[in-house]
């Protein structure tokens, strides 16, 4: 009985598959800390709110409504890491251009709700 070339071929990819099968390549896989992820997430939420934050005009605002820039950036510090994200999607979203007002009005409406729920000591109570 004679085999045809293409039988013979065909044989000898199927026997270099079967023989591959067995070794396979190692996959590595580690277990990620949750803090990393959550820290990640901090650090790029934080340099959003910040690198608004920064803006001239928007200090001069902040200064003319009579807040002290560095108690607004220890207050964006001491938010939780769902308080920042939530504000630096606001103001991800924010229109551009003049808005400035709109964007130190979000930063000082989420300052109230943390002196309200007890978080912060916006108002010294004496």
């Amino acid at each position: 009985m004679k085999h045809s070339p293409w039988r013979k071929f065909a044989v000898g990819i199927l026997s270099v598959a079967i023989l591959n099968m067995g070794m396979a390549g190692a996959a590595s896989a580690a277990i990620v800390d949750t803090a990393e992820l959550v820290t990640a997430d901090r650090a790029a939420d934080m340099s959003v709110v910040r690198s608004q934050l920064d803006r001239a005009e928007v200090r001069a605002q902040m200064e003319k409504m009579g807040l002290d820039a560095a108690a607004v950036d220890r207050r964006v510090a001491s938010l939780n890491d769902r308080e920042l994200h939530r504000l630096a999607v606001d103001m991800q979203n924010a229109p551009a251009g003049g808005d400035a007002v709109w964007l130190v009005g979000a930063v000082f409406i989420v300052l109230i709700i943390l002196e309200l729920t007890g978080v912060i000591d916006i108002f010294k109570k004496t």
